[in-house]
């Protein structure tokens, strides 16, 4: 039986399968479903779709929305916290230390977080510092990266500029996470490569200011 469909039928890039939102009420979570028919010369007749709530996840093939990606974690052990952000258009989840550490001055100590994440697909997670240890410790954060496929416990390198001990507590904010697009080019190898206006000028060359 043919149902028409008020609202936007769009394409997801995902599974590369056709999907349908069927009008609902306000307040009310919409319904998705797989086209399968044949459209009108609307293009608005649909045959052969089965609505699937989004709120129950045991039953078949939940239609997920292509546009928000979902960073996954699990605890590895009850010291863990949960990443957070400070805001909803915050860049970065807020990573915390899992255990109490003691950090002298000039030194650094590999903070763990006891979290095991694994990024969306084509991208890659990168550790960053928090500015507000930076400006009131002088803590800074080493360069991290998680790679797509790494499932292990996600560490932090904290380095201690300051001429005083730092102490870190279990609980604190150490980092934040950002996930970024990646690609992964293969490697190729030439006997020379083309030549460029800037050429082979490497620091400071484009100016001083």
């Amino acid at each position: 039986m043919a149902r028409i469909v008020q609202n936007t039928i769009r394409r997801c890039f995902g599974c590369d399968t056709t999907v349908v939102m069927f009008p609902f009420s306000r307040g009310r979570t919409p319904h998705f479903a797989k086209y399968s028919g044949n459209l009108g010369s609307a293009g608005k007749e649909v045959t052969e779709a089965t609505a699937v709530s989004p709120t129950k996840k045991s039953r078949t093939e939940l239609v997920t929305d292509v546009s928000k990606p979902v960073l996954r974690f699990a605890k590895l052990t009850k010291n863990a916290t949960v990443p957070t952000r400070g805001s909803s258009k915050a860049a970065g989840y807020d990573l915390y230390s899992a255990y109490d550490y003691t950090i002298g001055p000039m030194d650094k100590a590999i903070v763990k977080t006891d979290i095991q994440i694994a990024v969306p697909s084509g991208c890659y997670g990168r550790v960053a510092p928090r500015s507000g240890l930076a400006v009131k410790y002088f803590i800074d954060v080493g360069a991290g990266v998680v790679d797509e496929d790494y499932r292990g416990n996600v560490g932090v390198v904290l380095f201690n500029f300051n001429k005083e001990t730092f102490e870190v507590k279990k609980g604190d904010r150490i980092a934040q996470l950002i996930c970024e697009m990646i690609c992964y080019p293969d490697l190729l190898e030439l006997e020379t490569l083309d030549e460029t206006e800037r050429g082979e000028g490497g620091f400071g060359s484009t100016g001083r200011n």
